[in-house]
């Protein structure tokens, strides 16, 4: 296709794939998009060993890695350890989660001594140190794009991708933050509107499109892709009609068939109305999309503690969460209903679990019908 992501990015269809699943990178590169791989959560030895396996299966094909390193959060220089990062979390915090747990008869005695034990909590945001250490080892191995998804990409991070030669995206939610991506260099903005799961802004995608397209047109330089609630070919048309050069996904790959989602929210996510999702601080302590079940709807009531900033509130909700987890696979029901996970709106056009390439060959074959009924509009 003629768009400059295409060029910059030496892919032939605009279509970007965010996922955690090495499988549905691979997948996605090789039908002719772009598979992102998320980093968040992985030690530099684990990403090793995932882009090793990419390396070896996706055919010398383009693919990413995106990596969550917040313009601010507390302890965003790793000084603090674990233990000190722990110590900041409020009683309160865990008992509201616990009790919450206990509700729905999971035993909790546990919860908060396994995670400290395990020494983890709130590894996907990534302190400057980490996230250089990550940076590493992304830039041993050929990607062809670096993401950073929330705020400016660190100064090192477009330094060090400059040198490379790669391109480098970042995630926004607003106009605002568009210009000054723009201004620090970023060579992809991933334009997301509030649909989008994960964390997102309040601005819709419809808007943000357009709004963003004509702030940034003094930056010819700069490539859009539209995100927020895409889970079809048509809607990446529309978006770029408003001005987007391609689209990011990330919700329309968590049914697919390779996708590492867990069998208990892949079926909620399947039988899932695009209403069923909750914009919510009480997860990361940033708003994020999510799948609404009695457990985010606890932390939206009044009797709830405010959610804390980043990286404290994952210390409260991931342990709880993760045990939530476990205990659904093994048929728990009370776990069964509380379990959550990020998705934007567009779940309820995904209905059925397909292959990462069928997914990208039906968003192909939506795109051109699009564009066809599009052009009958004109037609004399």
């Amino acid at each position: 296709m003629k768009s400059p992501v295409c060029d910059l990015l030496d892919i032939e269809f605009p279509l970007l794939a965010f996922t955690h699943c090495r499988d549905v990178v691979v997948e996605v590169s090789k039908a002719g998009g772009m598979g992102v791989l998320g980093a968040a959560g992985y030690s530099p030895e684990q990403l090793e060993i995932e882009l090793n396996w990419i390396d070896e299966h996706i055919d010398g094909k383009p693919y990413g890695v995106d990596l969550i390193a917040p313009t601010s959060m507390v302890n965003k220089d790793g000084s603090m350890s674990q233990d000190e990062l722990r110590a900041m979390v409020p009683d309160e915090h865990k008992q509201f989660a616990a009790g919450l747990l206990a509700r729905h008869n999971i035993d909790t005695a546990d919860v908060y001594a396994e995670s400290e034990n395990r020494g983890g909590g709130g590894r996907g945001m990534l302190g400057e140190k980490a996230a250089a250490n990550i940076l590493d080892v992304a830039f041993s191995h050929p990607i062809r794009l670096i993401v950073n998804a929330l705020g400016v990409p660190p100064a090192y991070m477009l330094e060090l991708a400059k040198q490379k030669g790669v391109p480098t995206g970042a995630l926004v939610g607003a106009k605002q933050h568009a210009i000054k991506q723009a201004e620090a260099g970023v060579d992809i903005l991933i334009v997301a509107g509030t649909e989008a799961g994960g964390h997102c802004g309040e601005v819709s995608t419809m808007v943000l499109v357009p709004e963003v397209a004509q702030a940034v047109e003094q930056y010819p330089n700069v490539s859009i892709l539209a995100a927020g609630g895409i889970v079809t070919g048509r809607q990446m048309a529309a978006a770029m009609a408003m001005g987007a050069h391609g689209a990011w996904t990330g919700s329309v790959w968590l049914t697919t068939q390779e996708a590492e989602t867990s069998p208990v929210i892949k079926q909620k996510f399947l039988a899932a109305s695009s209403s069923q999702t909750v914009r919510s601080r009480s997860r990361t302590g940033k708003y994020s999309r999510q799948i609404r079940s009695p457990w985010t709807d606890a932390w939206e009531s009044e009797d709830a503690p405010e959610p804390l900033p980043m990286p404290l509130q994952s210390l409260v909700s991931e342990p709880a969460l993760g045990k939530v987890n476990k205990l659904a696979e093994s048929g728990h029901e009370g776990a069964k209903q509380l379990a959550t996970y990020w998705v934007g709106q567009g779940v309820g056009m995904m209905n059925q679990s397909l292959s990462a390439k069928q997914v990208v060959y039906d968003f192909m074959e939506d795109f051109l019908n699009a564009k066809e009924k599009l052009s009958g509009f004109v037609d004399e």
